[in-house]
């Protein structure tokens, strides 16, 4: 994450707080990365150099007014006028990581070779969140390299017991043996 990301991302939380707006700040700043994430050139076109800070402003105006919160829309202008534009989504996962510690949420991708059903998901969940104490927000990613098992990415840290993992370990282990 950016400097940039980190210091604009926590005013934007930090105002959106004082105002008991976050968790509304946060929705919309959800759906703006999907779509941005979707459209890229949308972004590129706000950083445009061809175009003055006030044409870019009045695209934005044009596309959002009415539609976003107006605290989300003058964030924009904001990043937009200091061409900042890239750095939107790096504002968005300094806003949310404030969000979620703020608030008790604990991200976690399990990473599996097929999908997790719903029952499954549910219960790692649950153990999950009798091991953390924080209320868990799980998504699954499929990586077929995994072969089978599951791996857990949260806080920072990796909890591997996938079969490749395991596979790894007795290929380090025959491969260090001395016959």
């Amino acid at each position: 994450m950016t400097q940039v990301g980190s210091v604009y991302g926590e005013a934007l939380y930090d105002l959106a707080g004082s105002e008991g707006l976050s968790q509304t700040i946060l929705q919309e700043l959800t759906v703006l990365e999907e779509s941005f994430r979707q459209s890229p050139d949308f972004l590129r076109l706000l950083a445009a150099q061809s175009l003055t800070k006030q044409e870019r402003c009045s695209i934005l105006d044009d596309s959002f007014r009415q539609k976003l919160h107006p605290y989300v829309l003058n964030f924009l202008k904001i990043l937009t006028e200091k061409g900042y534009p890239k750095h939107f989504f790096d504002c968005v996962t300094a806003y949310r990581n404030h969000y979620n510690r703020d608030n008790g949420i604990l991200p976690v991708t399990a990473v599996t070779a097929a999908p997790l059903t719903g029952e499954q998901s549910a219960r790692l969940s649950e153990k999950l969140a009798a091991i953390t104490g924080k209320t868990i927000q799980l998504t699954n990613r499929l990586d077929a390299d995994v072969l089978g098992g599951i791996r857990l990415d949260y806080d920072g840290k990796c909890l591997d017991g996938t079969v490749a993992q395991r596979l790894d370990a007795i290929r380090k282990q025959l491969k260090n043996t001395a016959l």
